[in-house]
């Protein structure tokens, strides 16, 4: 294959970067839950959301504009140099306010909103078209396996070891160490030194690009339209490319909004278990990664994408029913099958009818969409209802209903895809 060289480099500074974020973005939620502030950590969540309205266009703009390559660089210099003046602040102070943590989770989180569609672009530009199926599901076991890795390292330094204990994958295994629980801002801190060592080795990536990109003249206005008017002339595409976002909608909002106030206040348990629950999500996910397109080889992607929407709907309906910490570990694992097996399915069938030249632009819309749903459930659970005793399982049934409506849509309009 060709730039296989830059492709494995790529993966290589993903996973070192990727492993410190992971860590912190599970710190963030759960340094909240134990605050009891996870209303403010809503309005913070809400308050990033509404941001990304504005940056996602913005940003699938600068996608299709520069240099992919250099757009990593960039982010790996902005964000690492955040981190170091926040974690910078947390040591001379002793601690940091939730204003600053809340900061790291904004400023992260709008990290995402550039590298991964940066990621699947630049991926469209160097790997050749019959290789889409197989580099989007060697990207999801990739991140995942590193979610694996975080939520691990995760579970030891937010709570430590009590009497050489540690838990993993939700098994507590007995051991020699004996390690103190690591303060936040010494999380932030080795997140920020992970961008030094992704910037480095980005910048060994040498490439060949696969497909001619046109120099676009206007300013940024105008060349976000041209990905608008591409979709208001593709009407299957952009049903689809909304429609099947749902199931990450809910994935994204329960990870860090719903499953810390799940697991502290419903199922009365600590960190460990937060970051366990991530562990199993990651295993869930890597199975979708390796089998999830021969699993469905024999259905098209849409009808793929449906079924799973609907699984997805059972898990929290599950959730929202049970008490039992074994069946959240199963749920997990449930939504990690189903959330990646969709993302792979929806970002190959994009691949292959998205022209690369709009492929950053046509992603910003979509992900606008998303973010308005967001807004929308991020609003109702900062209300203090759903953060009084284990009220969040009515987020749970909400989500159940919005799965159901999503999959109905693409039943409806299936003939289009």
């Amino acid at each position: 294959m060709k730039n296989l060289k830059a492709i494995l480099l790529l993966f290589l500074a993903n996973s070192i970067s990727a492993i410190a974020q992971g860590i912190s973005m599970i710190a963030v939620p759960w340094y909240f839950a134990l605050q009891e502030e996870m209303g403010l950590f809503a309005l913070i969540f809400l308050a990033t959301t509404l941001i990304s309205i504005f940056w996602s266009p913005y940003g699938g703009t600068l996608i299709d504009r520069y240099n992919r390559k250099s757009i990593f660089l960039g982010l790996c210099i902005v964000t690492g140099a955040a981190l170091f003046a926040i974690s910078g602040l947390g040591f001379y102070q002793g601690n940091l306010s939730s204003f600053w943590v809340g900061a790291v989770f904004m400023i992260t989180f709008l990290n995402y909103n550039l590298h991964f569609p940066a990621v699947y672009a630049f991926a469209q530009e160097i790997v050749p078209q019959a290789y889409y199926g197989k580099i989007s599901s060697y990207l999801e076991i990739q991140h995942q396996i590193t979610t694996i890795t975080a939520g691990a390292l995760a579970a030891i330094l937010l709570e430590g070891t009590v009497n050489g204990e540690i838990n993993f994958f939700g098994f507590l295994f007995q051991t020699n160490w004996h390690i103190a629980p690591w303060k936040i801002h010494e999380i932030f801190l080795m997140d920020g030194s992970t961008y030094v060592v992704a910037f480095c080795i980005i910048a060994l990536i040498k490439y060949e690009s696969l497909v001619t990109r046109k120099k676009e003249s206007g300013n940024l206005l105008t060349q976000f339209k041209v990905g608008w008017d591409y979709l208001k002339s593709e009407k299957g595409i952009s049903i689809f490319g909304v429609a099947s976002f749902s199931v990450f909608v809910c994935m994204l909002i329960a990870h860090f909004y719903l499953f810390p106030s799940y697991v502290k206040n419903r199922l009365l348990e600590n960190g460990d278990v937060y970051a366990a629950g991530d562990m199993y999500y990651a295993i869930g996910a890597i199975f979708a990664g390796l089998a999830i397109r021969k699993l469905f080889s024999k259905m098209s992607i849409p009808q793929s994408i449906t079924l799973m929407t609907l699984l997805c709907m059972l898990v929290f309906l599950t959730l929202a029913v049970s008490k039992n910490l074994s069946v959240y570990y199963g749920m997990l694992l449930f939504l990690g099958v189903t959330n990646a097996g969709v993302r792979i399915q929806r970002i190959t069938y994009l691949l292959e009818h998205i022209p690369n030249q709009v492929y950053g632009r046509t992603g910003s819309i979509f992900f606008l969409s998303n973010i308005l749903f967001r807004i929308v459930f991020l609003s109702l659970f900062s209300l203090p209802f759903f953060t009084t005793g284990d009220n969040v399982i009515y987020g749970m049934y909400l989500f159940s209903a919005f799965l159901f409506t999503s999959a109905l849509v693409l039943i409806y309009y299936r003939k289009l895809f």
